[in-house]
């Protein structure tokens, strides 16, 4: 919005030359993670009374770790603070009229519905059974399918170099033009909405301890941030993504202000939410995030490279269907308990430990992914 109204008055004023500025992203991506952080850190203790004072608190699972029944009652439902505090920047910096940052907002904020009123059904009932996972699943695959459906099948309103690429697979450490992977374009459309679910839900998975599912979502909003505007910079007269041979077009610089929203909000968020934690984010905050993160990656054209971008979250997605499927085929747990990160629990690990070691994988997993821009 703010480029949008004030961008244009740079050729109109001599006075407002200073407003030229605005044309360079990282400057607005930048002003995008300030906004985010300004806002949390002045809405969140508000925030933060207004559950405790409703009474809108945690409801810990009978079967989870016993240590966890202690934080029974912490204020929930800290993910509409962060949804609030992605979505404002995104508006405010952003190019709103970008269809993939419309499009990456729009499934965030549709999750995050679905996950509001998911934990507004756990709280109404004191119980940790909220919205049934079918019906869950259900909102999502509607919600991503829609959007997905305009990107993958529409023409019109859409940039000619995303029709051109965008059934194109990109295989991770192997070059975009030079190793063409074409697919039918419903099955791209199919495992894509596919991964953005499953995302959503593995980052849902992921927060189960204080500070353990912002910390890699932030980690890897900094990679989806560094891999967008590099896929979509012009640099001298020529265009990076041609020349690291990646898929990449001019409009996919836009959506690096998206995810430097996100780093900013969940950088205010984890003020609050770090080990002991005063606030969780709940599904309402997993579940958005979790829809976000995958759409930036399918966006960039890295389905595949999230694998290690966003390595901890599908290891405790595949630890949780690993359980499940062990236990019915072979009546037999494979871990201690699921997701993996209360596993480390009953091993003894202290939780402080657990999120800290977390985010070190991530943070070694987003440089080897970055490190795929050269070695192909």
């Amino acid at each position: 919005m703010i480029y949008e109204l004030f961008y244009p008055l740079s050729h109109q004023f001599g006075w407002a030359g200073v407003l030229n500025v605005l044309r360079y992203t990282p400057f607005r991506a930048i002003m995008a993670t300030m906004t985010a952080m300004v806002l949390s850190f002045l809405l969140a203790p508000w925030f933060i009374s207004e559950l405790r004072r409703k009474q809108i608190g945690q409801v810990i699972r009978k079967e989870g770790p016993a240590s966890h029944l202690a934080k029974a009652g912490t204020p929930t439902m800290g993910g509409a603070l962060i949804l609030l505090c992605v979505l404002v920047p995104t508006v405010l910096w952003a190019d709103v009229k970008n269809v993939f940052v419309i499009a990456t907002a729009v499934v965030t904020a549709g999750y995050g519905a679905i996950g509001f009123v998911d934990d507004q059904l756990k709280i109404k009932r004191r119980n940790s059974e909220g919205l049934p996972g079918r019906l869950k699943l259900l909102g999502q695959f509607a919600i991503g399918g829609a959007v997905l459906a305009y990107l993958f099948l529409k023409t019109e309103g859409l940039p000619p170099e995303w029709i051109a690429i965008r059934a194109r697979l990109s295989i991770p450490f192997l070059a975009f033009a030079k190793h063409p992977i074409e697919l039918p374009l419903w099955l791209y459309l199919v495992a894509a909405l596919v991964f953005v679910v499953g995302m959503s839900n593995a980052v849902n998975l992921t927060d189960g301890l204080d500070g353990l599912a912002i910390g890699p979502v932030m980690i890897a909003s900094s990679t989806y941030m560094a891999w967008a505007y590099i896929a979509g910079s012009v640099l001298f007269g020529r265009h990076l993504a041609a020349y690291l041979d990646i898929a990449g077009i001019s409009q996919m610089a836009e959506l690096s202000v998206f995810a430097a929203a996100v780093i900013g909000a969940g950088t205010g968020f984890l003020w609050y939410n770090t080990y002991p934690a005063q606030v969780f984010m709940g599904d309402v905050g997993s579940l958005a995030l979790g829809g976000g993160l995958g759409m930036l990656a399918v966006l960039t054209k890295n389905e595949l490279l999230s694998g290690l971008i966003c390595g901890v979250f599908v290891v405790e997605m595949l630890s949780v269907i690993t359980q499940v499927v062990s236990f019915r085929l072979f009546g037999k747990r494979v871990f201690l308990m699921a997701p993996i990160h209360h596993h480390f629990e009953r091993k003894g690990w202290a939780e402080p430990k657990i999120i800290v070691r977390f985010w070190i994988i991530s943070i070694l997993l987003a440089l080897v992914s970055l490190s795929s821009l050269k070695l192909r």
